[in-house]
């Protein structure tokens, strides 16, 4: 699997923070990915699913927020995630006609965990965002299945995540390239604590012809005409104690890194930033009144840096592992992987 730093699209700068281990939103401890992979017949989606711990989500809640940049979109969950602040099932990806067979799934699974949800207890607000892969995959196919939703949640895993077309990022493109799923993480220190914050993006989004590299490169696909009509989802991960408004700050600042390669958010683009930390957690029908513990918002700026950093790399990460593909009208979508090798000859 290629990378942006292994082809050489990504050099660290001076002030650059350092990678997890596996420069994956798994590196934020607890943080689990899986995919399922839909291919065939005339298909190329799936789901991908992003598990912030391995507990009872519903009974214990990390703190969320919500940052619509353009809002483009059909995802679901965010609106409650904007005004209670917290996360209480996985986060899945899919695309825009997989998100009814995902939010089943999601509330499915919370019910097996928790048989009062709806009855004794509240309901639960599943999240599933999407972006539109109708250019490659057939997307009036409706292919997506709870099933295909199940088994995406059942392989979420820690460690290294595969990247690319793969998951909900099979049918994807970006810049008129071939994209899909893409992660990386920054590793930082406040005090004497360690933290981490992780990036994994949907990317599907950018005018093509529009991408600029780190080093101000701009590699451009055959086909330059296509308007601004493409989205991105980015789900940005941390074990930094911060309030639901800082998560959101947070959140702002993934932006940043998508406007770094290039990208204005056009009219039909949906971008969308999801955010939480593991810390701190929630606890479903605790006491009247919850201590919270957040950090001094003087002491910020490193998490913000992290945000755009990690959106960034990961989203050159999802270009570089994807395959030149074929869409569905016979357009070719080429691989930024192959035009990288080919600069290097």
């Amino acid at each position: 699997m290629s990378t942006a730093r292994s082809l050489g699209l990504w050099t660290d700068g001076v002030n650059s923070l350092p990678t997890g281990a596996n420069n994956a939103i798994t590196d934020v401890p607890g943080v689990t990915v899986g995919h399922r992979t839909l291919q065939g017949d005339g298909l190329a989606t799936g789901v991908t699913a992003v598990v912030p711990h391995q507990g009872d989500l519903f009974r214990s809640k990390v703190r969320g927020a919500v940052e619509v940049i353009n809002g483009f979109g059909k995802s679901g969950g965010l609106v409650q995630i904007a005004e209670l602040g917290t996360i209480e099932t996985p986060i899945l990806l899919t695309n825009t006609f997989g998100v009814a067979a995902c939010t089943e799934a999601l509330i499915r699974r919370a019910i097996e965990q928790n048989p009062k949800i709806g009855r004794q207890t509240s309901t639960v607000n599943a999240v599933v965002c999407e972006c539109n892969d109708g250019q490659i995959s057939d997307i009036q196919a409706m292919a997506v299945t709870v099933d295909d939703a199940f088994a995406a949640l059942d392989a979420a895993a820690p460690g290294v995540v595969e990247q690319g077309a793969v998951g909900a990022g099979t049918g994807m493109t970006a810049f008129g390239f071939k994209a899909g799923i893409g992660t990386s993480s920054r590793h930082f220190s406040m005090g004497k604590q360690e933290f981490t914050l992780g990036s994994l993006v949907l990317a599907n989004f950018g005018r093509a012809g529009d991408l600029t590299l780190p080093d101000g490169r701009r590699p451009s696909p055959n086909d330059v005409s296509a308007p601004e009509q493409g989205s991105i989802i980015v789900i940005v991960a941390t074990d930094l104690p911060l309030g639901d408004r800082q998560l959101q700050r947070v959140a702002r600042r993934a932006g940043a890194g998508i406007a770094r390669l290039g990208a204005f958010w056009g009219n039909g683009s949906g971008d969308i930033v999801v955010s939480f930390t593991t810390a701190d957690q929630v606890v479903h029908e605790g006491p009247d009144f919850q201590t919270v513990q957040m950090l001094d918002n003087d002491h910020i700026d490193l998490a913000f840096r992290a945000a755009a950093e990690a959106t960034q790399e990961a989203i050159l990460n999802a270009l570089a592992a994807a395959p030149a593909t074929t869409g569905r009208s016979g357009k070719v979508f080429p691989s930024l992987a192959d035009w990288a090798k080919e600069q290097q000859r």
